[in-house]
């Protein structure tokens, strides 16, 4: 199973460029699943169907701006349930926000099987980890009032805004508690690449440093996961590699470098 996420920047920069170089990209990565931040629908365009065509089932979620900017996800297997839960957890968070969390029922083919697809998106502003924290807190007890035992496995992806060692990422990761609950999910890029920084905002890539974004330093903010069995994730991670981390000619594909990740049944 393939699982891609990317924030693909909605239509800024030089889009017609931008377009043509993340379409071929993701034709020729063929994902299962996907997860896409800051993705366009207005009347008469779809930005995820634009780029993916149409073998998938697209969802796109609540929680969008007035131009149409949101979180999308895109199956190539039946999507056969969806719910959904705004993340406005403090009067900080904007009322207009393309923020929250979705988890999509994927009716997978054998061996993989019935299994959650989560797309958690929370606040991005550099001074809200007490919002991310909270957000995760509510995004993980939503997952597992729905988890049932048909669903084999969940994917957790997204642009997360928040570095590995935050209090928000650590509690997804197993490695701390917050408000009496943990989880334990496993990060697909630490178990690829354990000693790599794996920066998917990254100054190298210049269309990072425009605008508000002036002075950034580099940070790996975007995510794939599996959550944990007893032991041990119930997917193995054969493979975990930034997507879109080199311009195509002169172009940058987006902001954001995307994630890829091949998962097996163990």
């Amino acid at each position: 199973m393939r699982v891609v996420t990317l924030n693909v920047w909605n239509r800024d920069g030089v889009w017609p460029e931008r377009r043509e170089v993340l379409a071929e990209g993701l034709r020729r990565l063929d994902p299962d699943l996907v997860a896409l931040q800051e993705s366009v629908v207005v009347d008469g365009y779809d930005q995820v169907a634009d780029l993916l065509g149409t073998e998938y089932t697209i969802i796109h979620q609540d929680g969008r701006t007035p131009d149409g900017v949101g979180a999308s996800i895109a199956s190539r297997w039946p999507v056969t349930g969806l719910r959904e839960r705004d993340l406005s957890v403090t009067s900080r968070v904007d009322p207009i926000w393309i923020g929250g969390v979705a988890v999509a029922e994927i009716e997978a083919p054998e061996p993989v099987g019935p299994l959650l697809l989560v797309h958690h998106k929370p606040s991005y502003q550099y001074g809200f980890e007490h919002e991310r924290e909270l957000q995760a807190v509510a995004s993980a007890r939503f997952v597992e009032e729905l988890v049932r035992p048909r669903h084999r496995h969940v994917v957790l992806a997204g642009d997360f805004d928040a570095e590995p060692h935050s209090a928000s990422v650590r509690f997804w990761t197993g490695r701390q508690s917050l408000d009496g609950s943990s989880v334990c999910y496993r990060d697909a890029w630490e178990s690829a690449h354990p000693d790599e920084r794996g920066y998917t905002f990254d100054p190298r890539n210049p269309l990072v440093n425009t605008g508000e974004m002036t002075m950034e330093l580099g940070r790996r903010i975007d995510y794939i996961m599996v959550r944990g069995g007893v032991h041990k994730p119930t997917l193995a991670i054969d493979r975990c590699d930034l997507l879109f981390a080199e311009p195509v000619g002169e172009v940058w594909a987006s902001d954001h470098f995307g994630l890829v990740a091949d998962l097996t049944v163990p």
